[in-house]
């Protein structure tokens, strides 16, 4: 568990910059465009469907954060009284589902602007469960007072902090990302009742900064 921790993690947080890169490559031809509006519209249901699950697992978020935001507690007594919160936050984390449409075998196949939102959510949710999981991990064993795992927790729960603020963080851009998108794809005029604009907007601050974004900013940092 040890070893595996931080290799888990780390790729996780350099994989955003990859992923977003990812899916299909289409020329902007009346063909390519309207394949890229279906596949926007698919990643807007999607996104509308999670919202419900992504609502619990940030309000959940926000709540145990404030315990974590400047590192996790090195106080074993401490670290007693906040198992239970950890715990409960790191089970919605693990529940919340990633939409079909975003898995990466799915994903790969999107074009445009829902490459970037599927990748974007399938980030988020690697990120946030990942961190958490290890968060409640260490603070049991800090404690149990267990002078191993205290140690390595000690010298690396920095990245799980980040892993978990920057997981929000990537959550609450896609609103803008959508926005983006849709005004790229034509806006209402191209995509008419299969996606108005008050669904877009709405979707918009579903998955913006006032909703997902994690307060106050992490202030631990690796190696700190």
């Amino acid at each position: 568990m040890l070893r595996g921790a931080v290799s888990i993690v780390a790729p996780l947080l350099l994989g955003g910059a990859i992923l977003a890169g990812c899916g299909a490559d289409v020329s902007a031809t009346p063909t390519g465009l309207k394949l890229q509006r279906e596949d926007l519209i698919a990643a807007a249901r999607a996104l509308a469907q999670a919202n419900s699950e992504v609502e619990h697992e940030v309000a959940a978020s926000k709540t145990s954060w404030p315990l974590i935001a400047n590192g996790l507690s090195q106080s074993a007594s401490a670290s007693a009284n906040q198992v239970s919160a950890f715990a409960a936050v790191t089970k919605r984390a693990a529940e919340l589902k990633l939409p079909g449409l975003f898995e990466e075998s799915r994903a790969r196949t999107l074009t445009g602007p829902a490459s970037g939102l599927a990748s974007e959510f399938r980030r988020f949710r690697a990120l946030s469960a990942q961190g958490w999981r290890l968060i409640d991990y260490f603070a049991g064993k800090l404690a149990q007072g267990s002078p191993g795992p205290a140690g390595f927790a000690r010298a690396n729960s920095a990245l799980y902090v980040e892993s978990i603020y920057d997981a929000h963080f990537g959550l609450a851009q896609i609103g803008k990302q959508l926005l983006a998108g849709y005004a790229r794809l034509g806006g209402a005029k191209a995509f008419g009742e299969a996606l108005t604009e008050s669904e877009a907007h709405q979707l918009a601050e579903d998955y913006s900064e006032e909703r997902d974004r994690l307060h106050p900013h992490a202030g631990v940092k690796l190696g700190s």
